[in-house]
């Protein structure tokens, strides 16, 4: 197993890939913190985790909030005794709002949990990596933080800001012995869809152009699947880089 005596956190753990990341984490050996706002369907995947075999704790846990950061990362030290993992999946979408008729509330909301709860979680972490010089933290970016009109544009910037945090982590603290790598999905059959309301027309038109050039959806499990590469001493080299999932969609 890939993991056996890690420690990890996976925020956004309840549904989707952060379910599946758990899951597999916890299948090759990881004790697994699983972090998330939804604590029953999060509860579900710990209990699913333990009837096969792995090992799981439930944390509710809002990473916009500052208390619930440092709680989710001191349970994990408490619980297990280390951190050696950070995953960070939790986001939110922004109903493909357009520039013109983005308003300060949701830009806010989309920045605090995409972009500013996953500094937090990473600042905290490093708390524990930096005096033992190792440690691994995988960001969910998107290829919205790659190309200019897959999502509105709050979730386009704040996954674009997300991808130069993980380029400035992962050079910065290299040397440190920390590696920090981002992954960047396509489409991707989950429900973070029920995180927005009424789509914005104008920006959903605009986002969907280009949908027709997209070979496939991909499943969760596919995605679970890179974060083991890169949390693993397989990708021992790869530190600093933004890996593109999306079936070849951003290629055309």
């Amino acid at each position: 197993m890939k993991l056996t005596g890690k420690v990890a956190v996976v925020t956004g753990a309840a549904s989707g890939m952060g379910k599946e990341i758990a899951k597999l984490f916890a299948k090759e050996g990881a004790k697994v913190v699983a972090a998330d706002i939804d604590l029953d369907s999060l509860q579900a995947v710990v209990d699913e985790i333990s009837k096969n075999g792995g090992i799981a704790l439930a944390v509710r846990g809002n990473i916009a909030k500052q208390a619930d950061v440092e709680n989710v990362i001191d349970t994990a030290v408490k619980e297990y005794g280390d951190l050696d993992i950070l995953i960070n999946n939790a986001g939110i979408m922004d109903n493909f709002v357009s520039a013109a008729n983005l308003t300060d509330e949701l830009w806010d909301k989309i920045i605090a949990v995409n972009l500013t709860g996953t500094m937090r979680m990473t600042r905290k972490a490093l708390s524990v990596f930096l005096p033992k010089e190792k440690g691994v933290i995988v960001n969910v970016a998107s290829v919205a933080g790659l190309y200019g009109s897959r999502a509105g544009a709050a979730y386009t910037a704040s996954k674009h800001a997300i991808i130069g945090l993980t380029r400035n982590i992962g050079y910065q603290y290299a040397k440190l012995g920390i590696r920090c790598n981002a992954i960047a999905p396509g489409g991707v059959n989950t429900n973070i869809g029920r995180t927005m309301a009424e789509p914005d027309k104008f920006g959903i038109d605009a986002a969907m152009s280009g949908i027709g050039s997209n070979p496939r959806q991909g499943e969760p499990e596919e995605i679970a699947t890179i974060a083991l590469f890169l949390a693993s001493d397989d990708a021992s080299f790869v530190n600093g880089n933004i890996i593109t999932a999306d079936a070849g969609w951003t290629a055309y």
